[in-house]
């Protein structure tokens, strides 16, 4: 029994054939020809169309194509005249020609349906009988729509199928997972969409509001604009979507959003079947004075001069393909006659709207007749106007492509072709896989000189131009051209205005303004603002010490440490450098009573001399006298090194030079204070005390006095010796040079030796001050220390607390003032006597007062 089953199966086997059968039949093309490779073209000829909603339990109902769209039309007549300009040129495709089936489908069903016949034909069946040559076309070009095309280009991407598209700008369709035989010559929306972000950016707006229709074409291409207008630092304060078959709650919603809005300008990524919706809702809110941005799917479409309220897009701004010259193609245009495809009822549509008569046999009964002498060659419309010719060159292009395909394909030299072993594709048999990789890797240029190649995703270079709406009226909408944006220029090179007058929203001649947060001028900086965009912020200006040099800032910066900030806070410029300079009031007061002292001193030191064998001058050791003087004028002199800019030298010199001269001084004093308790003590009887204070040992008490602090110096100067130093801490915006003490400890060492010195003395003076008037200097002595202790007391504190070059004048002042006390208190009274009252300046009145006070 099994045996039997196996039998019957094979004899059944053997009986039957393979055989494919037509399930559904499409509509067929509108316009076609025949030729030894065929290209199909799916447009759309009419908008809108009117059919029963589909159950998905019955096929549905033929959809009756409603208005007649002129720009489709017009597309495919570009298609046929590339086709037949082709045909003409011996060049490409030698010994072969190209035909055509375009359909005319509107609805998605009748687009799916004309790329699944493009793909396959409409024989009934096909069987190893009647497969002598495949019903596919080589390749299909459209659709205008990237939803529509979106839908067939996946499909016929299974078969590698290629697809070309003049105006499907999606995103999505660069993906080549998902779209392996899509090509197009219009870029992608990416590009459009961040060329759109650039404008935006462009014109300083910075707040903008973001509207697109709900299919792909516009959530993808308004998306990837927020994500360009992001990274230009631009803000959406609001975005919505609708659709054409939305409801009018939806749209008020939408209308109302920008009604109350703060941004002036508006993104519209739709076609111009949405647009008009939406201008008609506004129109009728009477709100205008918006500023349009639009995508290339509306901004040039002819049909918008049709929808109420279209003055309210005058001054729209957007990217469309740049315009182009096709030569012979208006004559084409002019050329079309119903007798050219008699089989097309649209053709013959057609021809009745633009002449509005009847043709033979129309159902028209209620226009006149054509007389049959009605031509194109005069008729001025959108149809024959070829001077805005911009997505009718991406058909024209579309069709090249292919071409060049296939002549490479056809002209392909055995065992030097890109297939296995160098193989060729067979002509006779070309398969879809062999003409899409030709496509891939083709790079011409047209006779218009334009470059045409794809990229790894089918894409084309972005190269647009700038459009202006500048006048629509009920007939006509007039656009220019105002700039060009190429993706290919380097970034920062690519956006070229070409100085054409812009006439902005709502018909102003002034740019409008749209933004959040006015611009934060330089020497401010942003902060922004809690829970809002970036383009929400205050600016506040920039801390101590930081500038902003351009605008908007977000961040100061810190000037280097030699700089301050301007009054406005945008440059950094040099700081004032202070320092004690002879040429200022205080540095020429003080050097003057430098000079002053010096000369006094100088003066005194001459009467002194000249008058050196008087009593006076003989009393008290005069040689400690010459040697006080000669240091007093030193330590007015050394003065002068704490003036003018500070260096290296001068810096050791000051600090030294002072504690030298300065003990030196009271050295001397204290000398001369010792001689003066000595003298009245050898006066008394048995006393021998001068014999171990005389002349010699007073230079050497000097001497001896004076090294100590020699050797402090040195020790300072060797360990850590003072250096000009850069002070930018006390004041901010300026620098102080000073001299650095380098060791703190030496320079308080030779101040406090100067102090033990002047304590010693002091108090010495103070137990002399009731000796004999003659011989006492005591007193002038401890009223010279008392100033000269009572300076430099009050100097450290001053000293300290002193500011900059005010340090410096503190302790100018102190060496001054202690240095004029000792001068005027103990020579000015001796220089008093030997000027002004030369008879004391006696031995004789000198020895009776001395007689006097011993009775």
């Amino acid at each position: 029994m099994p045996l039997l089953k196996l039998v019957f199966l094979v004899l059944l086997i053997r009986r039957g054939k393979p055989v494919c059968r037509l399930q559904v039949r499409a509509q067929p093309p509108e316009l076609m020809k025949a030729g030894d490779f065929i290209l199909g073209g799916i447009f759309t000829f009419r908008t809108g169309f009117s059919g029963s909603v589909s159950t998905f339990q019955t096929l549905p109902d033929p959809q009756t194509c409603l208005n007649i769209n002129v720009r489709e039309f017009k597309f495919a007549q570009t298609m046929i005249f590339a086709i037949e300009e082709i045909n003409q040129n011996p060049a490409i495709l030698p010994n072969h020609t190209l035909g055509y089936k375009i359909y005319n489908s509107c609805g998605m069903t009748n687009i799916i349906k004309a790329a699944i016949d493009s793909a396959n034909g409409q024989r009934e069946i096909i069987d190893e009988r009647n497969c002598t040559k495949a019903d596919t076309a080589q390749a299909v070009l459209g659709h205008s729509g990237s939803a529509p095309t979106v839908g067939f280009a996946r499909i016929l991407g299974r078969f590698q199928i290629p697809v070309l598209s003049h105006f499907a700008t999606c995103a999505c369709l660069s993906n080549r997972e998902e779209f392996p035989s899509f090509f197009r010559t219009i870029p992608s929306d990416l590009h459009q969409s961040k060329a759109l972000a650039k404008l935006v950016k462009q014109f300083g707006w910075t707040w903008v509001g973001a509207i697109s229709n709900k299919n792909s074409y516009g959530i993808n291409g308004i998306t990837a604009f927020i994500e360009a207008a992001k990274e230009e630092g631009v803000c959406v304060e609001y975005y919505h979507t609708f659709g054409q078959e939305g409801s009018l709650h939806e749209l008020k919603k939408i209308v109302e959003t920008v009604k109350y809005s703060t941004s002036k300008v508006i993104m519209a990524f739709m076609s111009h079947r949405e647009i008009k919706l939406l201008v008609k809702e506004l129109y009728k809110q009477n709100i205008t004075g918006l500023q349009w941005v639009g995508s290339d799917a509306w901004i040039t479409d002819h049909s918008l001069t049709d929808s109420e309220g279209h003055r309210i897009l005058v001054g729209s701004l957007g990217f469309v393909v740049s315009r182009a010259k096709i030569p012979g193609l208006e004559q084409h245009l002019r050329q079309l006659h119903p007798s050219q495809f008699p089989d097309s009822q649209f053709v013959r549509d057609f021809w009745e709207d633009v002449f509005d008569c009847a043709l033979n046999g129309s159902v028209n009964t209620h226009r006149k007749a054509c007389h049959g002498s009605e031509s194109l060659q005069n008729v001025k419309s959108y149809f024959t106007d070829v001077s805005e010719l911009r997505f009718s060159n991406n058909v024209y292009k579309s069709v090249y492509a292919v071409a060049h395909a296939l002549n490479n394909l056809v002209t392909c030299e055995e065992g030097k072709g890109p297939f296995a072993n160098g193989s060729c594709a067979n002509t006779e048999y070309t398969q879809p896989w062999q003409v899409l990789h030709h496509l891939q890797n083709i790079n011409f240029t047209t006779s218009q000189g334009e470059r045409v190649t794809f990229d790894q995703n089918g894409d084309s270079p972005a190269r647009y131009e700038l459009i202006n709406v500048q006048h629509v009226t009920s007939e006509t909408m007039h656009v220019a051209t105002v700039g060009v944006f190429d993706a290919t220029l380097p970034r920062g090179h690519q956006f070229i205005m070409n100085g054409m007058k812009v006439v902005w929203g709502g018909g102003s001649h002034t740019v409008p303004v749209s933004v959040c947060s006015e611009s934060c001028p330089p020497g401010k900086r942003k902060v922004l603002q809690k829970r809002k965009p970036v383009c929400c912020y205050d600016c506040i200006p920039c801390a101590e010490g930081e500038i902003s040099n351009i605008t908007d800032s977000f961040e100061c910066l810190k000037c280097p440490i030699d700089y301050w900030p301007n009054t406005r806070g945008d440059t950094c410029i040099l700081k004032e450098i202070e320092f004690l300079s002879y040429a200022e009031i205080m540095g020429i007061i003080l050097t003057f009573f430098c000079l002053v002292g010096a000369i006094l001193t100088a003066v005194m030191i001459l009467v002194f001399f000249h008058f050196r064998e008087t009593p006076i001058v003989r009393a008290n050791n005069s040689e400690l006298s010459f040697l006080l003087l000669f240091s007093l004028s030193l330590c007015f002199l050394c003065s002068l090194t704490f003036i003018g800019r500070p260096s290296e030298w001068s810096c050791i010199l000051r600090h030294t030079a002072f504690g030298i001269t300065f003990v030196l001084c009271i050295s001397c004093v204290l000398g001369k204070t010792i001689v003066v308790l000595m003298a009245f003590r050898a006066t008394l009887p048995g006393s021998n005390v001068m014999k171990w204070f005389g002349p010699a040992q007073q230079k050497l008490s000097v001497l001896g006095f004076t090294l100590i602090q020699v050797v402090i110096c040195i020790l300072w100067l060797t360990i850590s010796p003072p250096f000009p130093f850069k002070n930018f801490k006390t004041f901010k915006n300026k620098i102080i040079l000073e001299c650095a003490l380098g060791s703190a400890v030496g320079f308080w060492a030779v101040l406090g030796y100067i102090g033990l010195l002047a304590m010693l003395c002091f108090i010495l003076a103070f137990l002399a001050r009731k000796l004999p008037d003659n011989f006492n200097e005591a007193k002038f002595i401890t009223f010279s220390m008392l100033i000269f202790c009572a300076v430099w007391i009050t100097f450290i504190p001053a000293y300290v607390s002193s500011p900059g070059k005010f340090t410096v004048a503190v302790e100018i002042f102190a060496i001054l003032a202690s240095s004029y006390g000792l001068l005027f208190c103990i020579f000015i009274p001796k220089c008093y006597v030997i000027l002004l009252r030369p008879e004391q300046n006696t031995k004789k009145y000198i020895m009776s007062k001395t007689k006097d006070i011993h009775c």
